[in-house]
């Protein structure tokens, strides 16, 4: 499993942890590479293998948890694996031997630690769930377990980018309805539309947060087919399905 693409944040430290490209997996065609997308079209054994390698290769021997994941800012504590999938957008645990897994294909992967408090979470902020505060749900879980949020670092994985992330009027009015002071997110595209800067908005909430150590990453996932899914990539194209990378934190 040496291929894989595993991308670590300074910011974590010493907690396992690691966000998953799509290179390294056993996927073919449009699924092409590490896709660990229950929910896609792809062949489940196939998914299967690529999810167990993903977590094998951030924290050996841990069952990988993951959630139905709806845009939302539900966040839900992890004691031990789930028999069924909840539907939420963020997991936190205190509990050694349990990779916590989010999966993207645009939006973004936050994973957080407070080591001192041994608590971990992570959470899938795409636009819906960064502006519903699904940060701020994870921040608040992990409080809940011993964790204070001036400890608490956090880094942003790969996302889609603003020169890629191209959105009409009616989205940017929602955000500078939310805080007029979000315009900053947004530079002027072709006439009716904006590009928006979702890694930076989700930094601005982490910082607002409370949160004072925070990473982000800074990789496209539209832009590096080589290397990432990307649902606005394949949206684009017209092609009829797309595969998913993971983020994925747990205590050794």
């Amino acid at each position: 499993m040496s291929n894989l693409d595993v991308i670590r944040a300074q910011a974590l430290g010493g907690v396992a942890h690691g966000f998953l490209g799509r290179r390294g997996g056993v996927s073919a065609g449009l699924h092409g590479g590490l896709n660990v997308g229950l929910g896609s079209d792809d062949d489940p054994a196939a998914v299967a293998e690529n999810r167990r390698r993903a977590a094998e290769a951030v924290l050996p021997g841990a069952p990988l948890v993951t959630c139905f994941q709806v845009h939302g800012a539900d966040c839900i504590r992890v004691n031990a694996p789930f028999a069924d999938r909840p539907r939420a957008d963020a997991l936190v645990t205190d509990r050694p031997g349990l990779a916590l897994g989010i999966l993207t294909a645009d939006c973004a992967p936050v994973l957080l630690a407070d080591a001192e408090a041994g608590v971990v979470g992570a959470a899938h902020a795409g636009w819906k769930g960064a502006i519903g505060g699904v940060t701020d749900s994870t921040i608040a879980a992990m409080e809940r377990l011993g964790a204070r949020r001036d400890r608490i670092a956090a880094a942003i994985g790969p996302c889609i980018a603003r020169p890629s992330y191209e959105v009409d009027e009616d989205f940017r009015r929602r955000f500078e309805a939310d805080d007029p002071a979000n315009e900053r997110f947004f530079v002027d595209a072709r006439d009716g539309h904006a590009q928006f800067d979702l890694e930076a908005y989700v930094v601005h909430r982490l910082a607002l947060a409370g949160v004072r150590r925070i990473e982000a990453l800074g990789l496209d996932t539209y832009a590096d087919e080589a290397r990432f899914f990307s649902y606005r990539r394949a949206t684009h194209r017209g092609e009829p399905d797309y595969g998913r990378q993971i983020a994925i934190i747990g205590l050794a």
